[in-house]
């Protein structure tokens, strides 16, 4: 929006109706203007150059000067040339050279007028393959929920629902699910605990995760407004009737499947059920006032953090087997890692968290101190645990551990030199990883005869 852009009455302000492809006729006429003057202008420079090469050969012939040197001859004796008398005759081996000349101007000029089109043909090709290339990438990053993604427009209703569920955001869940059922140490690779296993893996990433994510963007449409005008609620691609369908659906369906999973274990009480409502409430007293404890950067990390790594656990741990003491602390402590996790994430609303006053890291303690507290809390964290699993002798899951963490350390040095261009790159090589950290714990766990 406010470029010049080139119609067929000349240079117009571009403006919504004037993007309309369909209404303003050939593509070439709505080239920017600095493109297509600049592609005329080589245009016109070649054919001229062409032209006066062939000029040249026709008439120009070269004389020696008083002085001895060649001077070019148009048939108009400059002042300072002796005046000359009439043109002598060439001689046949002069006439072929000049024919020869007029012949190569004649087949070059038009072999470098069409190198010259076909070049600003190859051009407009890349230059749209390359836009092409990055509106598709742009609608990736917006079906999956990731920051820098593209707006768009007459999407499906169900692009938008899945939208507002961040699928980028199920795979730490998932594998914290998974985390749950190799800490019990009752998983068999029977048809009924793989059943049960998908249906608690569907329940904590898709369900209650679409829920939480769900109702997060709903009470930070203001935020998301200023920082991702593209998400669907801010936007305006979505009402907020279906906004609150998608919630109350998303609620219900994920404790129906809680239900479902104590029914068929024959739990008593329903551990999975109870697991899945403590999670509900964090989700919305996250989000939603009067408490909101996003806005507060300690109670809102370890909140997002306990979220990502203990609930996920207790859900698949609970499906197979018992949650104890132990393991309640041990995911709890886990879960300080997440307050890192948490952090990163706030990058991406550093401008608006300061425009509506929420204390985030980075809002609180300044770029340059959170950008090193974020790695900070995640990989000493790691390497508390992977202390915890000497200490219970199972060495080779801390070895495993920390082999996880070196990596990560890494990628934590190249966050930190531009944490707001780094942030979703780090998180996307690091979380995995760390992820896989959690199951490699959680195996030690279950593998150990005395936890």
């Amino acid at each position: 929006e406010g470029s010049s852009f080139v119609g067929r009455r000349g240079a117009k302000r571009c403006t919504p109706e004037l993007l309309n492809c369909h209404q303003h006729g050939p593509s070439v006429l709505r080239m920017p203007v600095g493109r297509r003057t600049v592609a005329a202008a080589r245009l016109q420079l070649l054919l001229f150059a062409a032209t006066l090469w062939l000029w040249v050969g026709e008439h120009n012939t070269f004389v020696p000067s008083p002085s001895g040197s060649l001077q070019v001859a148009t048939g108009v004796a400059p002042r300072d040339l002796v005046a000359r008398g009439p043109r002598p005759a060439a001689s046949p081996k002069a006439a072929a050279s000049r024919g020869g000349v007029r012949a190569a101007a004649w087949l070059a000029a038009p072999v470098a007028v069409a190198v010259a089109l076909a070049r600003r043909r190859r051009s407009v090709i890349s230059r749209a393959a390359e836009k092409k290339e990055k509106e598709s990438g742009a609608d990736v990053r917006q079906l999956l929920g990731m920051k820098g993604a593209g707006d768009s427009e007459d999407e499906p209703l169900w692009k938008i629902r899945l939208q507002l569920c961040k699928p980028v955001t199920w795979p730490p869940l998932l594998f914290g699910v998974v985390a749950g059922a190799c800490a019990s140490g009752n998983f068999n690779w029977s048809g009924d605990d793989w059943t049960n296993l998908i249906i608690c893996m569907l329940l904590s990433g898709p369900v209650l995760v679409g829920y939480t994510q769900t109702l997060n963007d709903w009470y930070d449409k203001d935020l998301d407004a200023i920082n991702e005008p593209y998400r669907p609620i801010p936007s305006g691609r979505i009402t907020e009737e279906e906004v609150w369908q998608q919630i109350t659906f998303l609620f219900v369906l994920g404790l129906s499947l809680a239900g479902i999973i104590d029914f068929r274990q024959g739990h008593f009480p329903p551990t999975v059920l109870i697991t899945a409502i403590v999670g509900t409430f964090l989700a919305y007293i996250y989000s939603a006032p009067p408490l909101k404890l996003k806005t507060f950067w300690v109670a809102g990390c370890y909140a997002l953090g306990s979220s990502y790594i203990a609930l996920p656990w207790w859900a698949g741990q609970s499906t197979f087997g018992e949650v104890t003491p132990e393991i309640v602390i041990l995911t709890l402590l886990y879960s300080i890692a997440g307050i890192g996790i948490a952090i990163v994430n706030d990058f991406k609303s550093v401008e608006g968290d300061r425009e509506l006053g929420l204390e985030s890291a980075p809002v609180v303690f300044g770029i340059d101190t959170a950008k090193y507290l974020a790695p900070a809390f995640k990989d000493v964290t790691q390497v508390g645990v992977a202390g915890y699993l000497f200490y219970i002798g199972e060495w080779p899951y801390a070895l495993g551990l920390l082999a996880l963490l070196a990596p990560q350390v890494y990628f934590a040095t190249e966050f930190v030199k531009d944490p707001l261009k780094n942030d979703v790159k780090y998180q996307a090589s690091s979380l995995p990883l760390f992820s896989l950290g959690t199951i490699v714990t959680a195996c030690a766990i279950g593998a150990n005869p005395y936890h």
